[in-house]
């Protein structure tokens, strides 16, 4: 039945008949990561790695917990992702100055691997920021922002 339905409407029957944020937000990011998967495919990376590299080339070096809260994942979640870039040795780790945190760093490897990867993930930003124009890429990355900061404030009033 929805496998032959036009997209269009198949977009209207979610729209009407599953309005939960959650599954919407879910969907679209499916679709969007595996967009962004096939684009960086020749580099070798996947579109989670190539986010991580980012963030880490931005800066020397970063303890695991704050680099779990940039990325809003969880610490078994980045571990998780942060292993395959560890095995090739694209990123590395290291005891910090209070022993009891580990300080992640992108490594000379995970540097040249990004900047490779980089003509292929402007490619893909491209296509979809062209289909939407500025000003609508503009007001979904500010609705994205304000959507997070909506759940990250529920999230400390239950817990306060």
């Amino acid at each position: 039945m929805f496998k032959d339905m036009p997209r269009e409407m198949l977009y209207a029957f979610a729209r009407q008949n599953v309005p939960c944020v959650g599954f919407n937000v879910r969907r679209a990011t499916r679709l969007v990561t595996q967009f962004y998967d096939r684009a960086l495919a020749p580099a070798g990376l996947r579109s989670t790695q190539f986010s991580l590299l980012n963030v880490l080339a931005m800066v020397p070096a970063l303890r695991m917990q704050d680099l779990a809260d940039i990325l809003a994942m969880d610490r078994t979640t980045l571990t998780r992702n942060l292993k395959p870039l560890l095995k090739q040795g694209w990123v590395k780790t290291t005891v910090g100055a209070d022993r009891r945190a580990r300080m992640v760093q992108i490594t000379p490897g995970g540097r040249n691997v990004m900047h490779g990867a980089q003509p292929m993930w402007e490619e893909a930003q491209k296509y979809i920021t062209e289909r939407l124009g500025a000003d609508t890429w503009d007001g979904v990355m500010e609705d994205l922002h304000r959507l997070s900061m909506i759940v990250e404030d529920a999230s400390v009033d239950e817990a306060g």
